[in-house]
């Protein structure tokens, strides 16, 4: 979109602008009355997006569909930052239910044959049916990959012993690197580092060793670090109980983990604020 589409949109659809901002401010004031809603303006953009597809197809299609998957980012978002107030499965569901919908996306506008990979925390692509999600009445990415693509979604799940990892304190809080505990007994965590194995890739749909297999099939407590990290809090925060079987196909193990680093960035002069996103 253009700067001066761009600026048309915002002056049209200005109920964004708060949420823009700060969407948990947005949400709360939503949800309390203090502000309107902004789904009926955001669902109107969306569907006038969809009825112009003859009309922008042809001359971009693939700006097109990223426009069209912007403009279902902003109708789901908006419902999520009301739905997440409620604290309930309703905001992790919904999340997860973008994620899927926007793969399922992708793969029908590149062809049949197309092929994609997913890179999120192991609580997203790990099959939720093998964990206590499940009973929480909580899905998630790959368990709806899992249950539509059958043996051609391939999981892995990624864990650590210790080392540290870059994450905030609280939502919203700046990033952090911070040290990551030595995990608890009775973990897959702590099996792993019992092993004495420092790094290691583990075969879970086609083990070598059907013993193995049968002794990591109990459910065990199973670590996730993801955007909050609160080492003081751990067991009650990070850990849930999981069948790793169940959860991925593959395992991979690094002992003592790094903290990703970021790259360099520069902003691009002359480019309007919403670039690349076109909103």
């Amino acid at each position: 979109m253009d700067p001066k589409s761009a600026k048309v949109a915002r002056q049209r659809y200005g109920c964004l602008t708060p949420w823009q901002s700060d969407p948990a401010t947005y949400g709360q004031a939503a949800l309390s009355g203090t502000y309107k809603t902004c789904e009926q303006e955001v669902v109107k953009m969306l569907s006038e997006l969809l009825r112009k597809e003859p009309e922008y197809t042809p001359q971009d299609g693939e700006r097109y569909f990223d426009a069209v998957q912007n403009a279902k980012l902003v109708a789901n978002s908006e419902k999520y930052y009301r739905t997440m107030y409620y604290g309930s499965r309703a905001s992790w569901n919904l999340r997860d239910g973008h994620m899927y919908a926007t793969l399922n996306s992708l793969l029908d506008y590149h062809g049949p044959r197309s092929k994609a990979i997913v890179w999120a925390h192991n609580s997203h692509v790990g099959n939720a049916i093998a964990t206590e999600m499940s009973n929480r009445g909580e899905i998630n990415i790959g368990q709806l990959c899992r249950d539509k693509f059958l043996d051609d979604c391939y999981s892995i799940g990624f864990g650590t012993h210790t080392g540290t990892v870059a994450a905030a304190s609280d939502w919203n809080g700046p990033m952090e690197i911070k040290q990551v505990v030595p995990s608890l007994p009775q973990s897959y965590e702590r099996l792993f580092h019992d092993s004495g194995c420092p790094k290691f890739m583990l075969s879970l749909r086609n083990a070598k060793s059907p013993e193995l297999l049968s002794a990591l099939t109990p459910p065990r407590l199973q670590r996730a670090i993801g955007v909050i990290y609160r080492p003081e809090t751990e067991l009650a925060s990070h850990y849930f109980d999981a069948q790793l079987p169940g959860q991925f196909d593959e395992m991979i193990w690094f002992d003592e983990s790094k903290a990703v680093s970021p790259f360099l960035t520069s902003e691009l002069q002359g480019m309007p604020d919403t670039y690349p996103f076109g909103l």
